[in-house]
This record gives C-alpha cells, sequence and structure tokens, in this order.
C-alpha cells in the first residue's frame, strides 16, 4: 500500500505525498518532449537533456526530426509523424536517434497526439533508452519466473501485513487461491498459526533485520486437521530509493523432519529420564526437593542430571552436572557420568578427588560436562563442596542472609590434568543450598551476572517450603519456551542427628 493510501475502513481524507528519487521512474529515465502541429520542439524535459545531450535552449524552436534523426531515417519519421497528427493514433517502437555528441543510440519511443482547450494538436513524445528498458524487462521476468517456479513458497505483505502477491508454492501451503490472499491481513489467511509469526513480520518491518530459519508449527486450510511444520525466513521490502514497501516470507515445507526430530527427542527424553534417579529417600539430618525440566525447544534434549548419593557415617552427596551437547548421546554419556560419580561416592573421597577421576573418565569417553560435587555432614553440621566448570551454589541461611558461595570454579571435565579444590563450608540447621545447570539462569539476551542476581533476590524466605521454592525458581528464571535443559535440587539442614 502506498504511504498516502488509507487502508479499507480509514476515513481520513486523502493525502499527496512526495516520492524520493530512486523509484522506477528515475530508473528507466523517462524523456518528455511537446512538438507542435509542424513538429517544432515546444517543451523539453530535463530528462530529455540527459537522454539526447541538447540543453532546452539549444532544443527549444527546432524541428524535431532534424535535431534528432539521421537523413537515412527523416523520410521515415516524418511520415510516422504525420499518421499520429492525422490519425491520432500513437505509436510506439524503437527507432535510432542521433545525440548531441554524434553518438547513436537506440531509443524506446511512444507517441501520441493531444488537443488543447484551442482544438490544436501537439504531439507528446516519451522517450527512454533501450538498453535500459531492456534489463528491466529482462530482470522483472527473470525474477518473475524464480517466483513463481520456486519449490520455496513466497509471499509479499504491505506494511499493514496485507497480501500483496504469493507465488504457486505458496498458494499450496495455504491451500488459499492466490487470488483470495491479495488484500487480506496474514491473520485472516492464516488464522492457526502462532502469534510469533506476525510478530516476527513486525520486527522485521521496525529493525530491518532478516529474521532467518524460525520453526513454525501450525495448521493450515490446506491440512486443516494435521499440524505441520515450517521452516520461515522473513525480510523487509525496500525500493531503491529506501522507502519500506513491505515484507517477504520464504516458507520451506519441513513437517517429514519435524516429525522425525520430534521422535528423536522422545528417545533422548526416554533415555533421559530413566537415566535420572527415583524422588531421593529423605537422608538424615537433611530435606531434599528437586526439579528436572527438559528444554521446550525440539533438539535440545540435553545431559544435565542431579544424584543424592547416601555415604557412609550418615553423610550425604548432592550431585548436579550438565554433558555439553544434546541429544540421544549427550543422555547416554550423562548416564556414564552419572554412574561412575556413585561409584567413586562409594568410595568416600573428598569432593576435589571425586572431580578429579570424572575428569579422567569424561576424557575417555572424548566429552565435556560442568559439574558440582557437595558432601555434607549432619554430625559436623558441615558441607565440602567442589566445582568443575560450574555455576556457584546458592546459600541461604536461617536468617534470610543469601549469597553465591565464592568458591574456585575449575574447568570442565574432560579437560584431563586441571586441579579441583575443595571448600567447606557451615551448614547448620536450617540452612538451605541451591544447586542448578546454567538453563536455569543463562538466556540469549541478559548478563549472567544479573540472572545470577534475581535468583538470589527469589530466595527471599527461608522459612519457605523446599518444593514451593523449586517451582518459585522455575517460574521466575524460566518461562516457557526455554531453550535448554534444567536440573535444579535444593537442599535444607535439619537437626543434626543424634
Amino acid at each position: 500500500m502506498a504511504a498516502n493510501q488509507h487502508p479499507p475502513g480509514d476515513r481520513g481524507a486523502p493525502g499527496l505525498a512526495a516520492s524520493p528519487p530512486g523509484g522506477l521512474l528515475d530508473v528507466l529515465n523517462v524523456a518528455a518532449v511537446l512538438l507542435d502541429s509542424e513538429g517544432r520542439i515546444d517543451l523539453w524535459s530535463p530528462q530529455a537533456e540527459i537522454l539526447f545531450g541538447y540543453t532546452a535552449e539549444e532544443a527549444l524552436g527546432r524541428y524535431a526530426g532534424r535535431l534528432l534523426i539521421g537523413e537515412e531515417h527523416l523520410d521515415t519519421v516524418l511520415t510516422m509523424f504525420s499518421q499520429v497528427m492525422e490519425e491520432g493514433e500513437s505509436w510506439a517502437g524503437v527507432f535510432p536517434v542521433r545525440r548531441k555528441d554524434g553518438g547513436e543510440r537506440m531509443v524506446e519511443f511512444r507517441n501520441m497526439r493531444l488537443q488543447d482547450d484551442q482544438r490544436e494538436y501537439w504531439a507528446l513524445g516519451l522517450a527512454t533508452d533501450q538498453a535500459t528498458v531492456r534489463q528491466v524487462e529482462r530482470s522483472l521476468a527473470l525474477s518473475a519466473r524464480l517466483v513463481s517456479q520456486s519449490p520455496i513458497g513466497i509471499g509479499m505483505l504491505d506494511t499493514s501485513l496485507r497480501y500483496i502477491s504469493v507465488n504457486p508454492a505458496e498458494e499450496r501451503m495455504n491451500g488459499v487461491p492466490a487470488a483470495e490472499h491479495v488484500g487480506r491481513h496474514v491473520r485472516e489467511v492464516l488464522p492457526y498459526l502462532d502469534d510469533s509469526f506476525e510478530a516476527a513480520m513486525r520486527k522485521v518491518l521496525a529493525t530491518g533485520s532478516p529474521i532467518v530459519d524460525q520453526y513454525t508449527v501450525g495448521r493450515t486450510a490446506a491440512d486443516p486437521d494435521h499440524d505441520r511444520a515450517w521452516s520461515v525466513s522473513f525480510y523487509r521490502l525496500e525500493a531503491p530509493n529506501g522507502k519500506v514497501l513491505g515484507v517477504a516470507t520464504s516458507s520451506v515445507d519441513v513437517t517429514e523432519r519435524h516429525y522425525a526430530v520430534e521422535e528423536q527427542r522422545r528417545t533422548a527424553l526416554t533415555l533421559q529420564r530413566s537415566l535420572l534417579p527415583h524422588p531421593p529417600a529423605q537422608r538424615p539430618g537433611l530435606d531434599l526437593a528437586f526439579r528436572y525440566r527438559p528444554a521446550w525447544a525440539t533438539m535440545e534434549v540435553g545431559g544435565d542430571w542431579f544424584d543424592v548419593i547416601p555415604l557412609g557415617g550418615d553423610k550425604t552427596a548432592l550431585v548436579v552436572g550438565d554433558v555439553m551437547g544434546s541429544g540421544v548421546g549427550a543422555a547416554a554419556t550423562m548416564g556414564q557420568l552419572r554412574t561412575a560419580t556413585r561409584t567413586l561416592a562409594d568410595l568416600d573421597l573428598p569432593p576435589a578427588q571425586v572431580l578429579h577421576h570424572l575428569d579422567h573418565i569424561a576424557d575417555d569417553l572424548e566429552t565435556l560436562a560442568t559439574c558440582v560435587y557437595a558432601v555434607f555432614d549432619p554430625r559436623t553440621a558441615r558441607c565440602r563442596l567442589s566445582l568443575a566448570g560450574h555455576l556457584p551454589p546458592a546459600l541461604l541461611r536461617p536468617d534470610g542472609s543469601r549469597e553465591l558461595l565464592d568458591l574456585p570454579t575449575g574447568a570442565p571435565l574432560g579437560g584431563c590434568g586441571v586441579p579441583f579444590d575443595t571448600t567447606t563450608v557451615d551448614f547448620g540447621e536450617g540452612h538451605q543450598l541451591v544447586l542448578y545447570t546454567d538453563g536455569l539462569v543463562e538466556t540469549r539476551d541478559e548478563p549472567i551476572d544479573a540472572r545470577l542476581d534475581v535468583l538470589l533476590a527469589a530466595l527471599d524466605d527461608p522459612g519457605r517450603a523446599l518444593d514451593a521454592t523449586c517451582d518459585l525458581l522455575l517460574r521466575t528464571l524460566r518461562p516457557g519456551g526455554a531453550h535448554d535443559d534444567v536440573a535444579l535440587l535444593v537442599a535444607r539442614a535439619g537437626a543434626s542427628p543424634r
């Protein structure tokens, strides 16, 4: 829709809007020449000066034929001019024209007879360079063929998100005839698609930045009873002068791939859940709550895990880890590391020693993983912790004070050879320890420090039930549509066993 047009239903008064330079008429550089009935030049446009080389002062009043046409073509031109003036029939064609510099140029002409209020006749000639016209024609024809024959669905919408045109592939995908697209809003044509489809187009219109390969699942009139999936890209349409014309969409039906990936995701998720522990039994002097949430993104089932491992002397090992990568491979590797961790825990080694051995195991598995390993001893009311490239646990005290534990970060498991450290902290009755994977706090558009501050701010009530704390953290930090798994383990020290 042009800038000076109003959408249907808009009763605002029409306005006049100047077109910036760079449009099609500027590309064609159409020259206008007005001749009197004798063939003398009476009006001469600036574009005529560019095309023919003569200034208005040099051209006005002269016979156009003798100024612009070679002797060998002059009789033909005069005959054509007489027919236009006598019969009133327009003439269009290509003719060689002599420029002021002596060169000859093939020019596309359209000549027509005009009549003024005195019933006198004039001849209007519109002319442009033939090579430019042919180039525009070839470009338009090529564009039309590419669009019409493309197996990719292509749609063009104006700035109000009303369809201008669609190609046959898009017509088939949407199940709506091309003619019924035109003038209708995208929401009218595709009422069952997610709101993110329209939101993406509005973002592209506002910013000019394209969105490539957005995954969209929904239904169209082509198959109203079944979900289908598309990979859709959006980019802004602009005229050569920079004026925003609308937005274009290119869509590829990826339904088969979507179902294959969904099946892979279900397999990985089933494997992953089978490897995670069942709800752990309550341990001496320790209350526990946990949550595991898989990613919503189709391919992002990963290797997050947690574990609660009984040790001798009423001690308990608390573990949270994250294998890098996603899919069945990451879930299987997670299972191997979890099994190895439980085996090593039975040896009652210091946390740093456990991570040291896990580092070598991860290296043999050719994987990288982060991990936090903590051992709680209710008899001493202390907790020993060690990190392997993992985010720091949060400690909430009974008086409401809280902090992220300042522990040596270490390197991820699989780096092999980097030493790990063990830190001991007081963990008496009422103290809470929050262990989590990065999927809880990391996002694509916020700094990690800000997210960790949000985590601490949410731990505002040491008396809150642990299950409620888990739910609050997930609700606050992990909205729907997160792109990573989350493993969350919260432990609170109770009274020391006698």
